[in-house]
C-alpha cells in the first residue's frame, strides 16, 4: 500500500522521475515535468537535499528510499529525466540498484566527467555556502564522485548538452563548446544511446520547449528527434 497522501503508481502509465541539479529546486524543473506529463507519463518532480547530503549517498540511499516509498518499481516502466548533478545521482542509484522495470534515462547538461568550474570555485568560501558540500564532488580532481561510478552506461542513457554559455566561468575556465558550467566533452559517456547539443546555457536549457520535446522523444523511441 502506498504511503498516506502519496498516490500509488498507475498500473498502465509509465513513470518518470525528474531530478533537478545542485543548489536549485523542483520549481526549476516544473515546466519540463509538465511537458512530460502532458505527453502521457506519470511524473514525479522530486526535490532532494542537494546541498547537505553527500552525493555518494543521494543515489544509493535517498533516491532508492524515495522510489520505494512511491512504489515506482511497480510501474510498467521507470524512466528518469535529470538536470546536471541529478544525472550523477541516478547513475549512483543504478550502480547500487537495478529495478526490473528500468526504462530510459535522459541526462540534461550532465557533468559525467566533472567540470573544471567546480575545481576553480571550490576554494571560495562564499561559493561553498551557496552550492553546499557537493561542490568538490562535481569537479575533475581525484575526489570527484563520477570517478567512483561505472564509466560505461549499460542501460539506455542519453545526453542533452548545451553550447551557449552565459556564465563568465565558461569563458574563463572551460575549453571548447560548453554551457557555461559543463564542457560538452564532459557530458559524453561511453555506451550512451544518443547525444544532442542545443544552443542554450546550463540553467536556461530547462525552460526551453525544445529540451522537453527532445526528452520526450527519447523516452518514447530511444532516440532524439532530428
Amino acid at each position: 500500500m502506498a504511503p498516506a497522501n502519496i498516490p500509488a503508481p498507475s498500473t498502465t502509465r509509465e513513470a518518470v522521475v525528474v531530478l533537478h541539479g545542485v543548489a536549485i529546486n523542483p520549481r526549476f524543473t516544473a515546466r519540463l515535468a509538465r511537458f512530460i506529463a502532458e505527453a502521457g507519463y506519470e511524473v514525479h518532480n522530486l526535490g532532494y537535499p542537494s546541498r547537505t547530503v553527500p552525493l555518494a549517498e543521494l543515489g544509493p540511499h535517498w533516491l532508492a528510499a524515495k522510489i520505494a516509498e512511491l512504489g515506482l518499481e511497480r510501474a510498467p516502466r521507470l524512466h528518469f529525466v535529470t538536470h546536471s548533478m541529478g544525472g550523477l545521482m541516478v547513475r549512483g542509484y543504478l550502480a547500487a540498484h537495478r529495478p526490473a522495470n528500468l526504462g530510459r534515462v535522459v541526462t540534461i547538461v550532465p557533468p559525467h566527467h566533472g567540470s573544471a568550474v567546480s575545481d576553480r570555485l571550490r576554494s571560495i568560501p562564499i561559493v561553498w555556502r551557496i552550492i553546499g558540500r557537493n561542490l568538490g564532488a562535481l569537479g575533475t580532481k581525484p575526489d570527484a564522485y563520477w570517478r567512483t561510478l561505472p564509466q560505461r552506461a549499460d542501460f539506455e542513457l542519453s545526453v542533452i548538452a548545451g553550447s551557449r554559455p552565459l556564465s563568465p566561468f565558461g569563458w574563463c575556465f572551460l575549453v571548447g563548446p560548453n554551457d557555461g558550467t559543463v564542457p560538452e566533452s564532459s557530458t559524453r559517456l561511453d555506451g550512451m544511446a544518443d547525444h544532442i547539443v542545443l544552443p542554450s546555457s546550463h540553467t536556461l536549457i530547462l525552460f526551453r520547449k525544445r529540451t522537453a520535446a527532445q526528452a520526450v522523444a527519447f523516452l518514447r523511441t530511444g532516440r532524439f528527434a532530428r
